[in-house]
């Protein structure tokens, strides 16, 4: 499977493992910053866009945990996994308390770790999209939020078939999923009703660059890009 862009953060201040974890990622095709301690880290997420964090505790300056309690004050989104050599169950605790998604212990095999790295980014991902409100359709902006495609108003209907369509871009959506989304029932009303609301949406998006096509037996796709 392609690995999506994603963009992490390390900070260990340790040079040994600092250049092994990073250059270990980097293969794996993770685009890696590093930082030698909490003061640098903060600077570098303040500067710029991270989707994960790598953070060593036991750190000059200032330690992990102080950086993580500092950074969740105004960043509570980035998902963050301490990589640290403190064991205990104590240590697990503060690192969780302080706001941290995930926590491995040295050693630790990379393998594990780039497990948990993806089930993250993953996991965040997945939320972003579930909650995204709006989409450019073939040219043409589509707010769910006001129910506006391109300055044309959308029926309540019309935007949330299309909103099911958007979060499944270029898959096929089952015409009973929609039904039973939209409508909470499959029945013959409801699928003549879709169908009409099919019809509309596609002549909003006539002269657009996507399409909204039927698959027969199945459901529709919206070809977008």
């Amino acid at each position: 499977m392609e690995q999506r862009y994603c963009s992490i953060l390390l900070c260990e201040d340790d040079v040994t493992v600092r250049t092994l974890m990073a250059d270990d990622l980097r293969t794996r095709g993770f685009h890696v910053d590093v930082a030698t301690d909490g003061l640098e880290g903060l600077e570098k997420i303040n500067a710029s866009h991270y989707d994960l964090l790598l953070l060593d505790i036991m750190m000059p300056r200032m330690n992990g945990l102080e950086m993580l309690q500092e950074l969740r004050l105004t960043n509570r989104r980035i998902p963050v996994v301490i990589v640290s050599a403190r064991a205990t169950q104590d240590d697990l605790i503060a690192g969780y308390e302080a706001g941290a998604d995930d926590y491995i212990t040295k050693p630790f095999s990379m393998e594990v770790l780039v497990c948990k790295i993806n089930a993250l980014i993953r996991r965040i991902r997945t939320y972003e999209e579930e909650n995204e409100t709006q989409f450019s359709i073939g040219g043409l902006t589509f707010d769910s939020v006001h129910q506006d495609l391109g300055g044309v108003h959308l029926s309540s209907h019309e935007n949330e078939i299309l909103l099911l369509l958007c979060r499944h871009s270029n898959q096929i959506v089952e015409r009973s999923h929609i039904l039973k989304s939209v409508w909470k029932t499959d029945n013959y009303f409801a699928s003549r009703s879709l169908s009409v609301f099919i019809h509309h949406l596609r002549s909003y998006l006539k002269g657009s660059q996507a399409q909204l096509l039927s698959v027969h037996g199945k459901g529709y796709k919206l070809i977008n890009g």
